[in-house]
């Protein structure tokens, strides 16, 4: 059964969570994008919460700008840094040990999840990443592989001033599309499935949109002179925490391009490539995910 609550952290800022199991129990987290909420990882939450599939305490949290959980209308409120904060104290107070054992992340769930492993892999056992970009590859894309400059120039679009009226606008006709799935792949999208997007965008997009407005790496917007991308030191990207990564060919906005050379960043790095599957491979293969993040945190499942 999914639990639903709010958690005040000590800085002020309130989640909104899903979680399922026992808690006391290793914290597997996991992490939505964009525009996504906590509910996606429903299945993932009753799943791996089982004895069966590791015991978990499982939680999903809405990040900040998401659903119920705190919306600071500032810019600056969505720094990667003060996510990755809501994030470890978050864990602190639903970990007996601060600890994360397992956290599972997608899209821009995913980019706080590459940042909080690298700035704080004692907190963190193992990391799933799902089809979000590692820092250093998607500088090195944006950079150097037009084709890749042209897949995020939604980016651009969702960075705008009006970008968050334009969506809301004829019952978010602009935001549907994003779920557009070519043929073969199993359909997912059912009116009880758009209810439960509808019910995250009518809370507010500001701050999901204010996390395309913060982020430096996106390319430049029409009429824009091309964008100058940070040099961004190697310390800063390596992530030594034993990691999997798992990624839908068929993405269309995040290019097969974004993994290669992934292993120079991640040292402990298992790569699975899903052919057949779109950025939602969430909603599109749930047992296949399962069932890989299953196989990566075995060993330290039946080691409790």
């Amino acid at each position: 059964m999914i639990q639903t609550f709010q958690r005040t952290l000590p800085h002020g800022i309130t989640l909104s969570c899903r979680a399922a199991g026992q808690a006391g129990r290793p914290l597997m987290l996991f992490l939505h994008g964009f525009p996504e909420g906590a509910f996606i990882w429903d299945p993932l939450l009753e799943y791996f919460a089982q004895p069966e599939h590791g015991g978990y305490r499982c939680v999903a949290p809405n990040l900040r700008g998401f659903e119920q959980s705190s919306a600071p209308p500032e810019v600056d409120a969505y720094r990667a840094h003060l996510l990755i904060k809501d994030i470890l104290e978050l864990a602190a107070l639903e970990s007996p040990n601060g600890r994360i054992d397992t956290l599972v992340a997608h899209d821009w769930g995913g980019a706080f999840g590459w940042g909080l492993a690298n700035a704080q892999p004692a907190k963190l056992d193992r990391l799933v990443i799902i089809n979000s970009p590692h820092p250093g590859t998607f500088l090195r894309e944006l950079r150097d592989n037009p084709a890749q400059r042209d897949a995020s120039a939604y980016m651009t679009f969702l960075a705008r001033p009006d970008a968050e009226r334009l969506l809301a606008e004829n019952d978010y006709q602009r935001l549907w599309p994003f779920f557009a799935a070519p043929p073969g792949v199993r359909p997912w999208l059912t009116e009880a499935v758009k209810a439960q997007y509808r019910g995250v965008w009518d809370a507010g997009l500001t701050g999901a949109c204010n996390l395309y407005r913060v982020t430096p790496l996106k390319p430049a917007a029409p009429g824009e002179a091309p964008r100058t991308f940070p040099d961004l030191p190697r310390e800063r990207l390596t992530v030594d925490v034993p990691t999997l990564v798992l990624w839908a060919m068929d993405d269309v906005a995040l290019l097969p391009g974004l993994i290669e050379g992934l292993e120079d960043y991640v040292p402990k790095l298992q790569l699975k490539k899903m052919p057949g599957a779109t950025h939602w491979i969430v909603h599109e293969q749930p047992e296949t995910v399962m069932r890989e993040i299953e196989a990566f945190a075995r060993p330290a499942a039946r080691a409790q």
